[in-house]
């Protein structure tokens, strides 16, 4: 999920009471919440693709990088009171109750993270394996809403005084799993039907249904049928009535072209692109100069060269040549 997400939840998990526990509380649960993407740092160095959602996100990222993270916030906290005497009611630092709660802010992180189509490795580096929950849309302002009216009521009732400070927090958090909840399921109640009526329409064997949660509107889901060579894509709607549009044309994935083997070996950018990418297509345009690659993924657009996504590498001409006279030269 997006990082204001991450961030409400741990301010939502202090508000709830867990801030109570200790001094510092606050910034352990809401940078704890954050700290796994730190690995976005990869990009720097030319490694984003194949760098994310990996080792800060799998087993050793969750015993690391809370520790990591208590001993900053002790250090801060020890070089704040050489600064100036600690306040008689601020609360003490508790050591334990300090890490416990960078481990819980850490832990909501590949939690929400699975929720979207993204993907994870959760088991980085033990396994490469990616898991995708299809719940929400990487930024859902539904649940920005419900935690950040849980949090200002909570905050509110705390400085007037009034009322159990901790209520809306709760709250907000049982109103955001359960909005989740009602989002997996109608994802896979429309992968279901969708399933059903592409057979039906005589399109082919459906090998995989994604309904792709979409920005804003909870009744939406963006189509993707993969078949064993081509992608289908349409819209199913739940609201006012559940209907699924459906595009007859399906986009050939071409990945048996030759010409995409080699880019990747030529090519680090395609390599990584292959790697991570859940539903690759290309198109693959011959020329005098050599064989132009290019790698989307279905998961945003519906053309190759379109989404938001894709990348290209040429082949040059002797060996486009070498991949095969079948290299279409244009799709």
């Amino acid at each position: 999920m997006d990082n204001l997400t991450h961030a409400l939840v741990g301010a939502v998990l202090g508000q709830a009471g867990l801030k109570r526990r200790t001094a510092l509380a606050m910034p352990a649960l809401m940078i704890g919440a954050n700290l796994p993407d730190i690995d976005v740092l990869c990009a720097f160095f030319g490694n984003g693709l194949v760098c994310r959602r990996g080792w800060t996100h799998g087993p050793v990222g969750w015993l690391v990088l809370p520790a990591v993270l208590t001993l900053a916030l002790l250090w801060f906290d020890r070089w704040q009171t050489r600064r100036a005497p600690r306040p008689a009611a601020r609360p003490a630092v508790r050591p334990g109750q300090l890490l416990l709660l960078s481990y819980i802010g850490a832990l909501s992180h590949p939690l929400l993270d699975l929720m979207n189509s993204w993907g994870i490795r959760l088991l980085m580096p033990f396994s490469e394996r990616w898991f995708y929950g299809d719940v929400l849309f990487i930024a859902d302002p539904w649940i920005w809403l419900a935690l950040g009216v849980g949090i200002w009521i909570s905050r509110r009732r705390e400085r007037s005084g009034t009322g159990r400070a901790e209520r809306p927090a709760v709250a907000a958090l049982l109103v955001a799993t359960l909005y989740s909840g009602a989002m997996a399921a109608g994802g896979r109640v429309a992968e279901q039907r969708v399933a059903r009526q592409f057979e039906a329409l005589g399109l082919g064997q459906p090998l995989q249904v994604l309904a792709n949660p979409v920005l804003a509107d909870p009744f939406r889901r963006r189509i993707i049928v993969r078949t064993a060579d081509a992608y289908g894509f349409g819209d199913f709607r739940w609201f006012p009535s559940a209907h699924l549009s459906l595009d007859r044309q399906l986009v050939p994935t071409h990945m048996d072209q030759s010409a995409i083997a080699l880019a990747a070996r030529q090519s680090k950018v395609v390599a990584d692109f292959l790697y991570w990418s859940r539903l690759p297509f290309a198109t693959v345009h011959s020329s005098a100069g050599g064989t132009a690659v290019t790698v989307g993924d279905a998961r945003f657009g519906a053309r190759p060269d379109a989404g938001i996504f894709s990348v290209t590498a040429t082949v040059p001409e002797e060996q486009g040549d070498q991949a095969g006279s079948r290299v279409p030269t244009d799709h």
